[in-house]
């Protein structure tokens, strides 16, 4: 396991304080603090490299091999066969609509998609709203209130030999429950759908193998992860390459940068290698007992994918401490798996109403102290309408990542309860 104090050390952001104490960062799915390595590498791709691509001189040269060490950086990192299988884009929500409007245009009337309510917005109405122009018939696979997991039943009452693609999200951004994505997978691989996979909430807490998951797309976005505003989509390349893309004359035709549209950022770009240079770092701090294993893992995705792995076991204690203590607490109502025995099921994203105050009233009380938390429906709102809550306020969200502490957690539990 990782020293947490070696790992703040990491973050500048987390220097910041309020009223003379440390800021405590518990906002973290709507965007996580920032790694020393990534803003070195924007600091260094601004102020010597900044050039558009494709040009004949020395910093247009240079930006290509960024742009594309990031291919190969973000490859590695979801365990992807090819760079080629990475497109970079503004955000997750931008490359959903974008790829939305291209899947459209081979469905027509007659076929099917499948959505949830848990999911984000982001990969809901995109593809609401292509099967309105496409006249596709739309799903809505439900939750079940009591834990706010799928109703799995649901999925296989709707798949059929008309299904043509499934959106599900990896883990809820709002409560936290991690989908049992794999076995979603499967069922709609068996009647012939591709899978549209949300990963944004996913990416700060587990490792992800596109491979060993058999996704057809999967999206997650860089901020959430320690970086840049970066979003990135994966897609199997012959599905890319086969798909049609809205995009200007002169761009390449091949992907992946026929969806690539316009000038990146490649700032960000850059930023998002030095993402995967702290998680590199983060392995060598986290490794096995048996060192030598660590040395056999010559691969850089195996030794991201370590990483991340120590990021869950450190993170699994931490839910398990707060949601042990926060449901002790009386008139906290808690959304979600909150079973010992579960936790496995889910990540340290937690939601809450604190007795009768407002979900922003809880939230601006803790802010007073220096503690940051989230309050609303988080674009969540198909499952805050579920849960009967979306008309009152919403919910509060506290959301830890790796570089918090039980420490900061009981500054949470006091402050609620002063």
């Amino acid at each position: 396991m990782f020293d947490p104090s070696l790992v703040r050390s990491e973050f500048p952001a987390l220097a910041r304080e309020q009223d003379g104490r440390p800021l405590v960062f518990f906002d973290a799915p709507g965007g996580t603090q920032v790694t020393r390595r990534c803003l070195e590498r924007m600091m260094a791709y601004l102020t010597r490299h900044n050039a558009n691509t494709h040009g004949a001189f020395v910093t247009s040269q240079e930006s290509d091999a960024i742009l594309a060490e990031a291919h190969e950086a973000a490859a590695d990192l979801l365990n992807a066969a090819s760079p080629a299988e990475i497109v970079f884009g503004q955000n997750m929500t931008s490359l959903t609509f974008a790829l939305s409007r291209s899947v459209g245009r081979t469905l027509g009337e007659g076929d099917e998609v499948i959505l949830t309510r848990l999911d984000h917005d982001a990969n809901f109405s995109p593809w609401r709203i292509m099967a309105a122009e496409r006249c596709v018939r739309v799903h809505v696979v439900d939750v079940c209130p009591d834990d706010c997991t799928l109703a799995l039943e649901d999925f296989a009452r709707y798949l059929s030999p008309r299904t043509r693609l499934v959106a599900v999200g990896y883990v809820s951004n709002a409560v936290g429950t991690i989908n049992p994505l794999k076995r979603i997978i499967e069922m709609a691989h068996a009647v012939g759908a591709w899978v549209f996979v949300d990963a944004v909430a996913a990416a700060p807490h587990l490792p992800i193998d596109v491979q060993a998951l058999g996704a057809d797309f999967l999206v997650c976005s860089a901020y959430k992860f320690w970086g840049p505003h970066q979003g990135i989509l994966y897609g199997r390349y012959e599905l890319l390459d086969s798909l049609p893309a809205y995009k200007v004359r002169p761009a390449v035709d091949r992907p992946p940068h026929k969806f690539e549209t316009g000038t990146q950022s490649h700032e960000s770009a850059a930023g998002l290698i030095g993402v995967i240079e702290y998680l590199e770092w983060l392995a060598e701090q986290s490794g096995p007992a048996d060192e030598s294993e660590l040395r056999r893992r010559s691969r850089r995705a195996d030794r991201l994918s370590l990483a991340m792995r120590a990021i869950q076991r450190y993170e699994a204690g931490l839910a398990e401490y707060l949601i042990g203590q926060i449901t002790a607490i009386p008139g906290v109502r808690f959304f979600g798996i909150c079973q010992r025995d579960r936790l496995a099921e889910r990540v340290p994203t937690i939601a809450i109403r604190y007795k009768d105050e407002h979900p922003r009233a809880t939230a601006e009380r803790l802010a007073r102290q220096g503690i940051c938390v989230w309050d609303g429906n988080y674009y969540a709102i198909n499952l805050t309408e579920r849960l009967g809550v979306e008309e009152s306020g919403g919910m509060v969200r506290i959301g830890l990542t790796h570089y918090n502490t039980r420490e900061e957690i009981d500054r949470l539990l006091n402050a609620l309860e002063q």
